[in-house]
């Protein structure tokens, strides 16, 4: 494997874990990328540093944000954005994936791609129900903020230091796991 295709997979896992916590922001900050020039995308991918595709995203990506900042708004986006994330996930590791075969690719983007967003939506929505359910939802713009930070410093890590992005999910990930092992309901 080449040091190209080992940073893009490295690149692919720390947008999709992004993608856990914002669906849009991630693919608007990939597209940001193509555009300019910065990571360059699988050729069937390329529609994505489109000028549409940039400011579609970027809308999208702005509309997240704010709903995420309104209780019971954010728990409903949560039920559609679960599913997505998997998709998201799975999609932004298939764009910057290079060199590899397409049997490996895609394993590699529906595993790693999207089984990453996947465990941080689902973990991150959890979060939030625990939130409304147990403050009234005043509490879930504290989440939000969090989930937006670590979603722009994982995606900010992804393109500019892909290494770092890696290193970065996985303490998330060690996180989560931790923590769902300490919630989960000891067996006698």
């Amino acid at each position: 494997m080449t040091t190209e295709t080992i940073l893009s997979v490295f690149l692919g896992v720390g947008l999709a874990a992004s993608v856990g916590f914002r669906v849009f922001l991630p693919l608007f900050a990939l597209s940001l990328a193509s555009y300019f020039n910065i990571w360059e995308l699988n050729n069937s991918w390329e529609w994505i540093g489109s000028l549409a595709a940039v400011v579609t995203l970027g809308v999208a990506t702005l509309v997240e944000l704010f709903a995420y900042f309104i209780p019971w708004v954010d728990n409903l986006l949560d039920s559609f954005a679960v599913p997505l994330a998997a998709i998201a996930g799975t999609a932004v590791m298939v764009s910057t994936v290079a060199n590899l075969d397409p049997v490996v690719t895609w394993s590699l983007a529906i595993i790693a791609g999207g089984g990453t967003a996947t465990a941080i939506k689902g973990a991150g929505a959890t979060t939030r129900l625990a939130s409304t359910a147990t403050t009234g939802g005043l509490a879930n713009p504290v989440v939000a903020t969090i989930e937006t930070g670590t979603a722009v410093a994982v995606t900010t890590a992804s393109i500019f230091a892909p290494i770092l992005a890696a290193v970065l999910v996985i303490i998330i990930l060690v996180i989560i796991f931790s923590i769902y092992r300490k919630l989960r309901p000891k067996s006698n």
